[in-house]
């Protein structure tokens, strides 16, 4: 009756691999044929996770200030500003083809004379930028200041957002980036010294090992 085979040996799950491998930076864990340049390269593994971890932090606690100081401009921005409607004047050259480059490009804006009612009443007309469809007596929406001069729109929370968030993002990647190249640089010295050492090995024990060493003594 033939014998049961053995099943392969599961490898260890990730959890327990990075246990041991903290236990092992830390020298916690006692193995006797493990070098220094092993407990070397598990702090070097260690120090990267945790400047992995320390960069997603920094990157999101980062962004979180830059979308605070924004958002708070710009609340502080919307508060001296009033949305009215403007009435066009004078509305654009409709004749022209609007894909022309004799109608102001390829754009579909148009510059046209409007007025509107500042905040004290009073009338102001300017030029404002509208749809070249448009026509006159239209009411187009515009933002303007306390002396009802026509103003930038204030920036709205969803692109301040992106905009923190697009930042952040950068920045980790940045962070991310730098811990890789250092981590890569530290292995590297450390293969390299592994190697040296290795080497250095070699050349003590291959003569025991080959027997040259004691024909060299009997010679």
């Amino acid at each position: 009756m033939s014998s049961p085979s053995r099943r392969p040996a599961r490898p260890a799950s990730l959890p327990r691999r990075t246990g041991r491998q903290l236990r092992r930076a830390l020298a916690a864990r006692h193995e006797p044929l493990a070098r220094p340049l092993d407990r070397s390269r598990a702090r070097a593994w260690l120090l990267a996770a945790l400047g992995a971890v320390l960069a997603v932090a920094l990157a999101a606690g980062g962004a979180l200030l830059l979308y605070r100081d924004t958002a708070s401009r710009a609340a502080a921005e919307r508060a001296r500003l009033h949305r009215v409607d403007a009435v066009i004047h004078s509305a654009p050259d409709h004749a022209a083809p609007a894909g022309s480059r004799y109608a102001g490009g390829y754009s579909n804006r148009a510059d046209v004379e409007a007025a509107w009612t500042g905040p004290d009443g009073s009338l102001h007309v300017g030029t404002l930028q509208a749809t070249r469809t448009a026509l006159t007596g239209t009411r187009i929406p515009i933002w303007i200041d306390q002396a009802g001069n026509a103003s930038a729109p204030p920036v709205e929370r969803i692109t301040i957002a992106l905009s923190a968030a697009c930042t952040g993002s950068g920045a980790l990647v940045v962070l991310l980036a730098a811990l890789t190249i250092a981590l890569r640089l530290r292995l590297r010295a450390l293969d390299r010294r592994a190697e040296g050492a290795w080497g250095d090995g070699w050349a003590r024990l291959e003569p025991l090992w080959s027997g040259r060493a004691g024909h060299r003594h009997e010679d």
